[in-house]
This record gives structure tokens, C-alpha cells and sequence, in this order.
């Protein structure tokens, strides 16, 4: 399928109506043809006018992925983890750190192969055709942009908590509206319109950005590692505080921390949204696998070592599942509970960037999905000024806002977890398939020609 965007379905009414008049003509000549890696990164990459800037390197890479793990969920899905895991609850992390180690190496290789800012959108187009690859692509972006949206009207509510205010005081509440979509949150619109300013005007400076709140959010972990392990005690990831519950560094056996190690997974997601950046990295074969993979392995250091202190701060039978950290101190009488509020401080700036890395991906996949022109070729202009593509970020930045504007955070979450399960599902059917079938591929070609693949070996750690 060779589509051009004078050709498209979108560049008038009358074209939209001859369309849909062929619906099922179209349909069968588009839905299984693919593309090719080198239509992907020359027609396809074309079709947006201007090219993004090349402007990112590794260490832009692992601040972003760090960015967009390291947000509030390894502040709660902690103490979750711990009823299972008890003390082990750091080899947890430490589990669920390598499969998704695993799963980096997969999006490094397309990334590698293919960097272009589509990320699985484009790797479907090239494997299975653009009807599978459009479904997936509509429902990643689905999910980015209720998930923003759930991440600000989060955000507030987190905020209020830690300055000791309601988030009741700063909403307006519209009686005339029903239950979840009654109350109007400005705070949330503001700070998505602000992130959408700033990843409109350019990529480099939303790398910087995120750089500095990221570097903030480490030190606030630095320092709750450092109390924790000055205030903690050893003992506690061997004995209970109640000694009629189990003991042991195992309390639950290996099964408690492979349940808690599936719990946990979930503060690792996020470094997807950085194979997304591949077009605007200036040396994709050096810079993605160090920038993908090596924030994995940043943040699974920084996890266990959290993990760590919060057990040798409190036994696993009272630490608290829902805030295990801020509520270690929050109730102290020894003038330690200002801990607490640093604590909801640091994890507010672990928001703000990973709904920063979300909104710069959700932004580039409806870019590249443009580029395909089954949405107008309107969203995959990139701006002359400032090579970010500022269709894309301005339409899905101002819809999240209007979004987190009055949906409750619960009717979001519950929204959210609904095409979560259907997106990965498929995204990781496709990508598995596609990996296996290009690795030997590309080793048999490597082999003839002399020259050596990233993808050689390949299919060794796609087998875990």
C-alpha cells in the first residue's frame, strides 16, 4: 500500500464521502498490506513535511525512561507487594526488574531497527497491516491519553494530601451534573496544558525539563533510602511485630514474591513511551540500547534499595499497604513526621514527569499514525520552528485537559484498566511474533554479508 496524503480520505468532504461509498473496497485492500522498514523511514517519514530534530542522546534516553517509571506507584504498590512478599519484597523488585529488562530489549531492537517515532504502531504496519496495527495504535492512544488524565486528576488529590489540604477546596462541584463527572478540577487542566506547551515548543527542552524534575525526584528517593536505613533496624526483615505471624526473610515462601514481583511490575511501566523518541535520537545503534535498557536498570537499583529501607524501617506486618512510606512517619510522636511531606513532595515531582514522557508518546504515536492517513495527515505535520510535531501534541494535550477537567479519577481508573488488558495483550502477540520473525532473518542476511546485526542472538532472551 502506497497511500500519499494528496490521495487522502481527509483532504475534503467530498473525498470523505466517496470514501466511506467504498468502505468495504478499501477495506479489504488496506487492512492486511503492510509496509516496508524503508518506506516507514523515507515515504512514510515524509509525509509530515518538516523532519524531527535529531537532538536526544543515551543520557537524554535514561532520563526519560527514568521519568516515566519512577512516578508515584512504587510509592503504594509497596506496601501492596509486602502482604505477599513480606521482607523479600525487594527481590520482588529485583524479579520484575529483569522481565522488564527482557521486554526493554525487545523495544530496543525495533527501535534499532526502525527508528521511527511510531514505536508498535509501525512495527505492526511492517508484520501484520495496517488494520491491525491501526487497532492497536487507536487503543495505545486511548490509553495514553486516559491514563494523562487519571495521572493529573491524581496529581491534585496527591498534592492536596500532602499540604495538608482537601482537593474538595480547589474543585468545583456542579450539582446539576452526575455522580464522577460533577467535579471540575482547574488545577488538572493547568498542568496538562502547561506539559503541552512545553513539549509543543521542543523536544530538547522538554529532555531538560524532564531532566531537572527527575533529578529532584531522585533525591527525594536518596533521602528516603538514607532514613530508612538510619532509622531502621535489621532485625525487622527477620521478625515480625506480631510474633504469631510467619517470620523469616520468606514469611510467604517463593510464591509470595512471585506474586509480589507481579504486583510491582506495574512501577516499571513507562519506558515504552521512550522507544517513541527513536526518530529524534541522534545515534539510534548507540544511544537506544544504553538510554532503553539502562534506565531499567537504574530504576530497579533505585526500587530495591527502597524496598530495602522500608523493611528495615518497620516489619512487614504493619507497614501500611496503601502509603507504606509516608505513613511510616506520619504518625511518628518523635518529631519526625515533616518526613512524611517531603516524602509526598518528591513523589508529586515523579508525576509530573511521568506524565511528561506519557504526553511527549502519546503525542508521537498519533503523529505517525497520521503519516498512515487512516486519521487526517493533519496530526503528522511537524512544525518547521520547532520539529515537534505540534498538531499532534496541541489536539491530544487540549482533549486529555478537557477530560481530567470533570471525570472523576475513579471513572478514569476504571476506564483505563478496561483497554489496558486488551492493548498489551495485543502488543505483545504482535511484537513477539515480529521479533522472531525478523531475528533470523536478519542473522542469516548478517551472516552472508560479513557484517554483524544487533539483532544477531536475538531470539536467546526472547525465549524468557
Amino acid at each position: 500500500m502506497d497511500s500519499s496524503s494528496s490521495s487522502s480520505s481527509f483532504s475534503s468532504l467530498r473525498a470523505y464521502l466517496s470514501a466511506l461509498s467504498h468502505t468495504p473496497t478499501r477495506l479489504a485492500l488496506r487492512a492486511l498490506s503492510v509496509s516496508t522498514s524503508y518506506d516507514e523511514m523515507s515515504q512514510v517519514r515524509a509525509r509530515s513535511g518538516t523532519s524531527m530534530r535529531k537532538t536526544l542522546r543515551w543520557f537524554d534516553l535514561v532520563s526519560l525512561g527514568i521519568g516515566g517509571m519512577v512516578g508515584a506507584g512504587v510509592f503504594v504498590t509497596t506496601g501492596h507487594a509486602t502482604l505477599y512478599a513480606g521482607p523479600a519484597v525487594l527481590l520482588s523488585y529485583a524479579i520484575a526488574g529483569f522481565c522488564a529488562l527482557l521486554s526493554a530489549f525487545c523495544y530496543t531492537e525495533f527501535a534499532v531497527d526502525m527508528p521511527v517515532a511510531g514505536g508498535a504502531f509501525s512495527y505492526l504496519r511492517v508484520t501484520f497491516g495496517e488494520f491491525a496495527a491501526f487497532l492497536t495504535g487507536a487503543n495505545l492512544v486511548a490509553d495514553y491519553v486516559l491514563s494523562n488524565a487519571a495521572v493529573a486528576r491524581g496529581l491534585t488529590a496527591y498534592l492536596g494530601t500532602t499540604i495538608g489540604i482537601s482537593s474538595a477546596k480547589w474543585r468545583l462541584t456542579v450539582p446539576s451534573l452526575p455522580k464522577g463527572f460533577n467535579e471540575i478540577d482547574f488545577v488538572a487542566v493547568a498542568v496538562v496544558l502547561l506539559i503541552t506547551l512545553v513539549i509543543c515548543y521542543s523536544t530538547r527542552e522538554s529532555s531538560v525539563v524532564n531532566m531537572i524534575l527527575t533529578a529532584l525526584h531522585i533525591l527525594f528517593i536518596a533521602f528516603v533510602i538514607m532514613m530508612g536505613f538510619w532509622r531502621g533496624n535489621w532485625k525487622n526483615f527477620t521478625e515480625p511485630a506480631n510474633p504469631h505471624n510467619p517470620s523469616g526473610f520468606f514469611p510467604h515462601g517463593a510464591a509470595g514474591v512471585f506474586k509480589g514481583a507481579a504486583l510491582v511490575y506495574l512501577s516499571y511501566i513507562g519506558y515504552d513511551a521512550v522507544s517513541t523518541m527513536a526518530e529524534e535520537v541522534r545515534d539510534p545503534v548507540k544511544d537506544i540500547p544504553v538510554g532503553v535498557s539502562g534506565s531499567v536498570v537504574v530504576v530497579t537499583v533505585l526500587y530495591c534499595l527502597m524496598a530495602a529501607s522500608m523493611t528495615k524501617l518497620l516489619p512487614y506486618d504493619v507497614i501500611n499497604a496503601e502509603a507504606p512510606f509516608s505513613a511510616a512517619f506520619s504518625g511518628r510522636s518523635d518529631g519526625w513526621g515533616w518526613v512524611s511531606r517531603v516524602i509526598g513532595v518528591g513523589a508529586s515531582f515523579g508525576i509530573l514527569t511521568s506524565l511528561l514522557v506519557a504526553m511527549l508518546g502519546q503525542a508521537r504515536y498519533m503523529c505517525v499514525i497520521g503519516r498512515s492517513n487512516v486519521v487526517p495527515s493533519w496530526f503528522a505535520r511537524v512544525h518547521p520552528k520547532t520539529s515537534t510535531p505540534v498538531n499532534a501534541s496541541a489536539f491530544l494535550g487540549i482533549f486529555t485537559a478537557a477530560i481530567a477537567l470533570f471525570t472523576d479519577l475513579d471513572v478514569l481508573l476504571n476506564l483505563e484498566g478496561r483497554r489496558q488488558g486488551c492493548s498489551v495483550s495485543v502488543v505483545l502477540l504482535r511484537l513477539q511474533y515480529y521479533n522472531f520473525s525478523i531475528a533470523w532473518s536478519l542473522k542469516f542476511e548478517s551472516q552472508n554479508s560479513g557484517v554483524s546485526h544487533s539483532c544477531r542472538g536475538y531470539p536467546l532472551y526472547q525465549s524468557f
